[in-house]
């Protein structure tokens, strides 16, 4: 177990250093959510020179407290007062909906820290309650499954990115995606690509913004992935993202359910699609411990 420090000094917040895949998270353990978490903070945190350095910010706080506070208007489906909720900001500081590795990590630091017992753990969400079961876990590290819920397909659209333009199934695991399945591209193909820059979109089909996944066809069960989220800009590894690549890597060959080997830079994570919902299932490490002044 990862220990707490039982007498934290004043005005010092505990937080752990986690990721999933190398989408890396800043933790903070803030139980009765007291602690002022605007966007200028987050940004401060996730800053990789000037923070802690991070792809977003999880806050782990009971969702009644959250409600209490005002920092949620009403508990979302299925969150009960009691849940331990996943308070999620994008290295920005905006708020994000869901988080795949975030729900990951997340729970992992609860056992981590013993709040939690490995099993199935519902961890609250702004898109509703999602079951995590950690399969195993050895202190820092655990592998961890997440019920992702099902995907909602939202039609077709486009980006461009570096001048190219692709073609892709929109898809709402919670938070938006547009998951485009490119004929023919290879690993090296992939690589070439500025997913680096910020994707063009059409904006009045999402208005929120979209995390845009770019990806090889399904080849012997597997695809490989970039993606460029929202609030984040390119990072090694997207839960949501790499759901929605499943689910379009599937659609792209006729099939509507599966399992799917999807490799990211970040590393490799499997997705079980069924009739009516879906499972993200991958690695996560915590990397370190400390207190923020």
């Amino acid at each position: 177990m990862i220990s707490e420090c039982p007498s934290t000094p004043a005005g010092a917040t505990p937080f752990l250093k986690g990721h999933g895949t190398l989408n890396d998270f800043v933790i903070l353990t803030d139980d009765r959510a007291e602690l002022e978490l605007d966007a200028a903070r987050v940004r401060r945190l996730c800053d990789r020179r000037g923070g802690i350095g991070a792809d977003g910010v999880l806050r782990i706080a009971r969702a009644g407290e959250l409600l209490r506070r005002g920092v949620l208007a009403a508990l979302p489906d299925g969150v009960d007062p009691a849940h331990w909720f996943m308070d999620y900001r994008n290295a920005d500081g905006s708020l994000a909906e869901m988080c795949g590795n975030g729900v990951r990590v997340f729970a992992h630091a609860l056992v981590a820290t013993g709040r939690s017992e490995t099993g199935e753990i519902m961890v609250g969400t702004r898109s509703g309650a999602r079951s995590a079961q950690v399969l195993n876990a050895d202190g820092a590290e655990a592998v961890v499954r997440v019920e992702m819920g099902e995907p909602r397909f939202l039609g077709l659209s486009s980006a461009e990115i570096g001048g190219r333009t692709f073609a892709g199934l929109a898809v709402d695991m919670g938070n938006p995606h547009l998951a485009c399945i490119v004929p023919e591209l290879d690993h090296a193909g992939l690589e070439a690509l500025p997913v680096e820059r910020a994707p063009q979109f059409d904006g009045e089909f999402f208005p929120d913004g979209v995390n845009v996944e770019i990806a090889t066809p399904l080849a012997g069960g597997r695809v490989r992935m970039r993606v460029h989220e929202r609030g984040s800009g390119e990072t090694m590894s997207c839960g949501t993202g790499i759901v929605a690549t499943a689910v379009a890597a599937l659609a792209d060959v006729g099939e509507a359910t599966g399992d799917v080997v999807v490799e990211v830079p970040g590393g490799e994570l499997t997705v079980t699609v069924t009739e009516g919902g879906s499972t993200l299932t991958g690695p996560s490490v915590l990397v370190a411990e400390g207190l923020l002044r």
